[in-house]
């Protein structure tokens, strides 16, 4: 697909308005990949419009980008796959340096991971009117347009979908308690201790695994507990990691090549989500730090049953 060309005045207004319009899409969809294709498939509506016939091109813009990624949302639902929360290679990872719990609210803030897995429990339409109106502060009426419902109707959908955001329960930010239980789940599942595991971990938690052969899901503690194992190979380098703003590790091979990314959610001093990433593809996407130097004390990895 070819993108706009920089010398015709409508591509330079829709130029000044992609950033926006990439993160319109991206807080409805979760995927950077799938808000590019929803902004150049906005661009290429807007290319075959009369734009002189726009009065607002901003506002005619969101309303596009919404209905694309509404579209895209109600056809997730009729093909039910893995949740967003249950994957992670659309998020910054980076090295875990114990910065403050400032520092870590703000980069949780920007990539949106805690938000990202409370949307993916909304309804497309309460979604979308809750991004659009809470997040992005368009109007009301221009949102009914989108879901053609009345405003009223539309405030009542992003009630709901506040009220659901705000019952969910929210990771705290990332601080010294989040880490210790991180590494007490590490030191609990490196030595066996079944019991220590179900301390740290909410009854109903959720642990996914993307591999090449799809997403696995494991629910429970006593699920996870049981599956939980750690090796402490010397072929395998780890360091503590940040994935989207939570606490996770990262894991590489002797050679330098990405072997594992986990990510754990720790709301009230318990464990409530646990997704690793060790499809060797979806490694590769990701933006990872460098490796610990080998002569750094090899670090123990997950390797959950399933």
């Amino acid at each position: 697909m070819s993108g706009p060309s920089p010398t015709d005045p409508v591509a330079e207004a829709f130029e000044a308005q992609r950033d926006r319009l990439r993160a319109v899409a991206h807080r409805m969809l979760g995927s950077h990949a799938d808000a590019e294709d929803v902004v150049q498939e906005a661009w290429l509506r807007l290319s075959g419009q009369d734009a002189a016939a726009i009065h607002n091109l901003a506002g005619w813009l969101t309303t596009v980008v919404g209905r694309i990624s509404l579209d895209i949302l109600r056809s997730r639902q009729s093909r039910p796959q893995a949740s967003y929360d249950d994957r992670l290679p659309d998020l910054v990872v980076t090295i875990d340096d114990g910065a403050t719990p400032e520092d870590d609210a703000a980069l949780a803030d920007s990539v949106g991971l805690a938000l990202l897995v409370v949307l993916d429990s909304l309804r497309p339409s309460e979604r979308l009117a809750f991004v659009l109106h809470d997040l992005f502060a368009v109007p009301f009426d221009e949102i009914g347009q989108i879901l053609g419902k009345s405003t009223a109707a539309t405030k009542m959908l992003a009630s709901r979908a506040r009220r659901k955001v705000r019952a969910t329960k929210q990771p705290t930010a990332v601080g010294r308690e989040q880490r210790e239980v991180v590494q007490a789940f590490l030191a609990a599942a490196r030595h066996g201790d079944f019991e220590g595991l179900l301390r740290v971990l909410d009854p109903e938690v959720k642990l996914t695994v993307d591999t090449p052969d799809g997403v696995f899901v494991t629910l429970g503690a006593t699920e996870v507990a049981a599956g939980a194992r750690l090796s402490a190979d010397a072929a395998v380098r780890g360091r503590a990691v940040l994935v989207g703003g939570l606490p996770g590790i990262a894991a590489w091979r002797e050679d330098g090549s990405p072997l594992s990314v986990a990510a754990f959610t720790v709301t009230e001093a318990r464990i409530t989500r646990i997704a690793i990433v060790i499809d060797p593809a979806k490694l590769a996407s990701m933006d990872l730090p460098s490796p610990p130097p080998r002569a750094a004390a090899p670090a123990s990895r997950p390797k959950p049953c399933r």
